[in-house]
């Protein structure tokens, strides 16, 4: 008897701890795309993305760790089941789809060209932009963008979000085409983004800026998927992802109104 007491005690502890290895997911995220993602002061990984994601998380009964991943490397770490999950203000493509899959969109998304406000530039155009320095950030659509209309610029690439402000601050480029609602926040409420301004009208091309932006999940991971969607409906249902909104932008992204 006292054998069956252990062997069925022994039982019931492996399957606790199998349900409890169960309830941790890993959120990947850059790190480096404020508002959206960065690194506080405390050294934690937060934003928009990252906030979501916890929420999302607790929507389906489960912990979330985040981990922080350059963006080159982000999908391929996925794949590599270094996370579980990658919620990093991913543009939804017809490419990416080829690698993942997509949740709903947690947010709409629109490119920007932006530059000095004192710039001599008259017309943020493939002409207008001829033998000018646009920067960008490495394999983004925005960089895709870039390459494909200012065929008469040099487009320099970077690692970082962040490394195109700064040399677009410093004057090392001229203009840089990003994701909108980043690079408004950097001019309008960071010291180094007051010299410089959003140029022309926001570039909205479904062939760049996709179907919207998405958490991208393995495609064996089609429970995950269906779990994640429907989270996403319950956060927009009770307010949980206003709040979110709110505290980063005047504006609601999900609809962008």
């Amino acid at each position: 008897m006292f054998f069956r007491s252990v062997t069925a005690a022994l039982l019931i502890g492996l399957a606790a701890g199998a349900v409890q290895a169960q309830e941790t997911l890993k959120l990947g995220t850059e790190g480096a795309y404020p508002p959206f993602n960065f690194i506080d002061s405390a050294g934690n990984v937060t934003g928009f993305d990252v906030e979501i994601g916890q929420a999302l998380c607790a929507k389906m009964n489960v912990k979330c760790d985040v981990v922080a991943q350059d963006w080159d490397g982000i999908i391929p770490g996925l794949l590599a089941k270094k996370y579980d999950f990658i919620i990093a203000s991913m543009f939804i493509t017809e490419e990416r789809k080829k690698q993942v899959n997509f949740s709903d969109p947690y947010y709409l998304a629109a490119m920007t060209v932006a530059a000095p406000k004192e710039t001599d530039i008259k017309d943020f155009t493939v002409d207008g932009l001829e033998g000018k320095v646009v920067g960008v950030q490495v394999g983004t659509t925005q960089a895709d963008y870039a390459h494909k209309v200012f065929t008469k610029s040099e487009v320099r690439e970077y690692p970082t979000q962040d490394e195109v402000n700064l040399d677009l601050a410093a004057g090392r480029i001229d203009a840089q085409v990003g994701d909108m609602l980043p690079v408004l926040d950097w001019v309008t409420k960071t010291e180094d983004g007051a010299c410089c301004e959003l140029k022309g009208e926001p570039i909205t091309d479904p062939a760049f800026v996709g179907d919207g932006v998405g958490i991208a999940i393995r495609k064996e991971d089609t429970e995950l998927l269906a779990k994640m969607n429907a989270a996403l409906k319950e956060i927009r249902a009770d307010g949980s992802y206003k709040a979110i909104n709110d505290k980063y932008f005047p504006i609601d992204v999900y609809t962008m109104k």
